[in-house]
């Protein structure tokens, strides 16, 4: 017979391989006039948990998808900082999911969420990084004329900065309006020359892995770059630079440069319009960075995947159907 004692040895032995092995929780915060409570939101974070054994956690950062457009997002990331916290299952460390808008309030956490736990691994989806040069067309009803028209204002002015899209703005050309006007985004990209923070770019290359996933058709971001920090030259619509030559990138202002040189930046690339991601590929490219693990075991940069297989997208006509405060209408919608 066999020692006795082998059996509880390996019993151990096995449990202590499923303890290392243990995918890390995780939270999803979603873009634009969505809501976490929406049948896409709900889905896409099911499907995550389910497929990384992780739990997810949806956070909200307001009262509605109204307070989505108008909440300033300074304001927003401040909540979802002291929500986070508040989370105990989150203060050994977790990762950030963000979809289109939400990836602001994301790296916003990662910046400047003081006493906030650890972010370990970041996956952007369509996440205007580098800002937007336009608000998407959306039709001819009221809300859209009305957009329309503040952006002919001054758009960096108090009264038009209080829209959280225009937060993301960077489109007047002269860049001194710019970073004088705008609330949020230079201050997220450490571009404010004489006040950059080197405590943003410490927690920011603190992180294991960035992934940043571009959506090929995407119209709702222009330029589609902006999701991998590629932006237009200061004062120019034209050419598109990747962000290995944007200034952000290589002065180093957050730390992206730091990152990609150590091998951390994933620049994925997927067909579709704006977050429309298949099953195949979330399973490619987020499920694997929702495990403690390291970049090595991962999926490759600057990957290039197409499938008819798409489970989320969103309408251009999405305005319309916030401001009409239908809270059923789902800006990610499962159709796959």
């Amino acid at each position: 017979m066999g020692n006795p004692q082998v059996l509880p040895i390996f019993v151990f032995l096995v449990l202590a391989l499923i303890t290392v092995s243990q995918s890390v929780p995780f939270i999803v915060l979603h873009g634009i006039g969505d809501q976490c409570k929406n049948r896409g939101i709900r889905h896409f974070t099911e499907l995550l948990s389910n497929w990384s054994g992780s739990q997810g956690y949806c956070i909200e950062t307001g009262e509605g998808s109204w307070d989505s457009w108008t909440m300033p997002l300074l304001e927003q990331t401040a909540i979802a900082c002291e929500k986070v916290k508040k989370i105990s299952e989150l203060s050994q460390g977790y990762n950030i999911i963000g979809l289109s808008q939400g990836n602001m309030i994301g790296r916003g956490l990662i910046e400047f969420c003081d006493g906030g736990p650890p972010v370990k691994n970041f996956i952007s989806l369509g996440g205007p990084h580098a800002g937007t040069a336009s608000i998407p067309f959306c039709g001819s009803e009221w809300i859209c004329i009305f957009i329309d028209s503040l952006i002919k204002l001054e758009i960096y002015s108090n009264f038009v900065q209080v829209f959280t899209f225009l937060n993301l703005s960077a489109e007047i050309p002269d860049i001194v309006d710019y970073i004088s006007g705008c609330r949020f985004l230079p201050k997220l990209n450490n571009e404010v020359i004489n006040m950059q923070n080197n405590t943003y770019k410490q927690r920011f290359t603190s992180l294991q892995n960035l992934v940043l996933i571009m959506f090929e058709q995407d119209t709702v971001l222009i330029p589609k770059e902006t999701a991998w920090f590629g932006y237009y030259p200061d004062g120019a619509f034209d050419p598109v630079l990747p962000a290995q030559e944007t200034k952000l990138y290589t002065e180093d202002w957050i730390g992206l440069k730091t990152l990609d040189e150590a091998g951390k930046v994933k620049f994925v690339s997927v067909s579709g319009n704006h977050l429309e991601i298949s099953r195949d590929e979330m399973r490619n490219y987020i499920v694997p960075y929702l495990k403690d693990q390291t970049s090595s075991a991962v999926a490759q940069t600057r990957t290039v995947e197409s499938s008819s297989d798409s489970l989320i997208s969103s309408t251009l006509s999405f305005p319309l159907e916030v401001v009409e405060l239908n809270e059923d209408f789902p800006v990610l919608r499962i159709v796959g």
